[in-house]
C-alpha cells in the first residue's frame, strides 16, 4: 500500500469542488481504477476523476501538479503489464466519457477520435464511409490506451501498429499545458517527432485527449482459413517463407496444440488438436485468390493438412472471435486460476528458433502455458495460467518467463512487441536499452520534472533518480 501523499486531502477537496459527485473517493471504484488485467495485484488511487473534455483533464492535472500529486490516466482498463496500477497512489482519470467521434475525413481517408472512443465503437462508426480502422489488439481497447501502449494486434502484419497509424495526438503536459504534437498532413520534416515520442510514453509523459488516426478503405473480397500442422515446426516455417515471399496477407496467427484444445472447449470449435494458423486475405478477387493459392502451395510443402476456408461474414466474426478470445479458453483450462501473458517479438528469422526453445522449456514445466502469437511480424505470446496464491508456480511462471525474455533479447528482439512495459517488464529496460534508457530518464526529467505522471512505469528507479 502506498504512503499516502500529505497533501492529497486538499487536492481531493479543490477537485470534488471542480467535478463535483464526478470525483469519487468510494473503495469499489478506486479499486476498479487501481487494476488492469494483468496478474499484478490492486494498488488503488486514493480517488478517481471522471474527466468529459481536454480543458477538465489540463484543469485536474494543474490541482494535482500544484502539490506534486500522482496522475493516473485510465480508459477500458484492458492493459497487460500493470499500466493503471496506481503505486504511489494519487489521481485515476477516467477518460471514458470522453468517447466522441470528432470528425472524420473519407476524402483524406483520416478521423480524430477523443481517447475513450472503443476500437469496436470507431469501426462500427465508419462502416457506412466504406473505411475502416485496422489496429486491432484483440480486447476492445479505447483508442486512447492503444495509442499510449503502442498497440498492434492480428492486423499489424499488413497495416502495422498504432505507431504506423496515428498522425498527430493532443496531450495535455504535467504541468497542465496542452499541446499538439502534429498536423493532418500525411509527412513532415517540422522539427522533432513529438508524437512518436507519446505514441508507447503509457501516461509517463502527459495524457492524450485526442488521436488523429489514418484510415483504410474496407477491401472488395476477404477470406479466412484455418490449417493444422503436424509440428510447431512446419506451422513456424510457413509463415516465415510467406512474409519472406512478399505475400501481402492481412493476418497470420499461430496457436499450438494446447491453445487450440483450449478455443475448442471455449469457443465451439471443431478443429484439430494441432499446431494451427489462422489467417486473412484482403484486396480484390482476384488478388485474394492468388493470395490464397500462394500460401496453400507453401503450406503443403511444410505438412499442412486442409484448409478450412470462407467467406462469409459471421464465419470470420466467429472464428476471429475464438482467436480473441483465446486468453479466457486458456483461463478456463483451469477454472480459478489467473493469466500472466507474455509477449516478446524478434527478427522473423529468428521466430521458429525462439519458439522452439520455449516450448522445449514448457515441455519441461509442471504450467499449463497455452502459445499464441501474431507471428507474421515475429510477436507471441505465452500465456501461464497459474494459481497466484501458490509461491511455488508463480516461481516458475517468472523463470521461464525470464528465460524467454533473455533468449528473445539475445536474437535481436525485444521484451515486449505490444504489451508495453508498465510494470511488469521495467526490469527488463536496462537489458534491452542499455545506456539508452538514461536518456529516456532525461527526457521524462525534463518534461515531469516532480514525476507525477503515472510514477513507477517504463523507467527504472535507478534510471529516474
Amino acid at each position: 500500500m502506498a504512503e499516502k501523499h500529505p497533501e492529497i486531502d486538499q487536492v481531493i477537496a479543490k477537485l470534488s469542488k471542480l467535478l463535483g459527485d464526478r470525483c469519487s473517493t468510494a473503495a469499489a471504484v478506486r479499486d476498479q481504477h487501481g487494476k488492469d488485467e494483468s496478474w499484478h495485484t490492486v494498488e488503488a488511487p486514493d480517488a478517481v476523476c471522471f474527466a468529459t473534455s481536454t480543458e477538465e483533464v489540463s484543469a485536474i492535472i494543474r490541482i494535482c501538479a500544484a502539490h506534486k500529486v500522482p496522475v493516473i490516466p485510465f480508459a477500458a482498463g484492458t492493459s497487460l503489464e500493470g499500466h493503471v496500477n496506481a503505486v504511489a497512489g494519487g489521481i485515476s482519470i477516467d477518460l471514458n466519457h470522453m468517447n466522441a467521434i470528432l470528425r472524420v475525413s473519407p476524402e483524406d481517408l483520416d478521423c480524430t477520435v477523443q481517447p475513450g472512443v472503443r476500437r469496436k465503437q470507431l469501426n462500427e462508426y465508419l462502416r457506412d464511409t466504406g473505411l475502416f480502422f485496422p489496429v486491432d489488439p484483440g480486447a476492445d481497447a479505447s483508442i486512447g490506451g492503444m495509442a499510449s501502449t503502442r498497440a498492434s494486434g492480428t492486423n499489424a502484419v499488413r497495416y502495422g501498429t498504432m505507431r504506423e497509424n496515428i498522425l498527430s495526438l493532443k496531450v495535455v503536459l504535467p504541468d497542465g499545458r496542452i499541446i499538439s504534437t502534429g498536423h493532418r498532413a500525411k509527412k513532415s520534416a517540422a522539427g522533432y517527432d513529438l508524437t512518436k515520442l507519446y505514441i508507447g510514453a503509457e501516461g509517463t509523459l502527459g495524457i492524450i485527449t485526442e488521436i488523429t488516426l489514418r484510415l483504410y478503405g474496407i477491401p472488395e473480397a476477404i477470406s479466412a482459413a484455418t490449417v493444422s500442422f503436424p509440428d510447431i515446426e512446419g506451422a513456424v516455417q510457413s509463415v516465415i517463407q510467406t512474409i519472406q515471399n512478399g505475400i501481402p496477407v492481412a493476418r497470420i496467427e499461430l496457436l499450438d496444440d494446447v491453445q487450440v484444445d483450449a478455443v475448442n472447449r471455449y469457443s465451439k470449435l471443431d478443429l484439430p488438436v494441432q499446431p494451427t494458423l489462422f489467417l486473412e486475405f484482403h484486396g480484390s478477387n482476384a488478388s485474394v485468390r492468388e493470395q490464397a493459392e500462394q500460401v496453400s502451395a507453401i503450406c503443403r510443402d511444410f505438412g499442412a493438412g486442409d484448409f478450412q476456408w470462407t467467406t462469409q461474414a459471421e464465419e470470420r466474426t466467429k472464428l476471429w472471435q475464438a482467436r480473441h478470445d483465446a486468453a479466457y479458453a486458456a483461463i478456463a483450462l483451469r477454472p480459478g486460476a489467473s493469466l500472466w501473458a507474455t509477449d516478446v517479438c524478434v527478427p522473423i528469422s529468428r521466430l521458429a528458433d525462439c519458439i522452439r526453445e520455449t516450448k522445449k522449456d514448457l515441455d519441461e514445466s509442471f504450467l499449463v502455458a497455452p502459445l499464441v502469437g501474431h507471428v507474421g511480424d515475429g510477436n507471441f505470446h505465452l500465456c501461464f495460467v497459474i494459481r497466484k496464491e501458490d509461491p511455488a508456480e508463480m516461481a516458475e511462471a517468472e523463470r521461464i518467463n525470464a528465460r524467454l525474455v533473455e533468449r528473445a533479447l539475445s536474437m535481436d528482439g525485444t521484451c515486449t512487441g505490444e504489451h508495453g512495459i508498465g510494470l511488469g517488464k521495467i526490469k527488463y529496460m536496462h537489458l534491452e536499452h542499455g545506456e539508452a534508457v538514461e536518456v529516456m530518464a532525461a527526457l521524462k526529467q525534463a518534461l515531469d520534472p516532480d514525476n507525477i505522471m503515472n510514477p513507477g512505469k517504463i523507467i527504472p528507479a535507478r534510471a529516474a533518480e
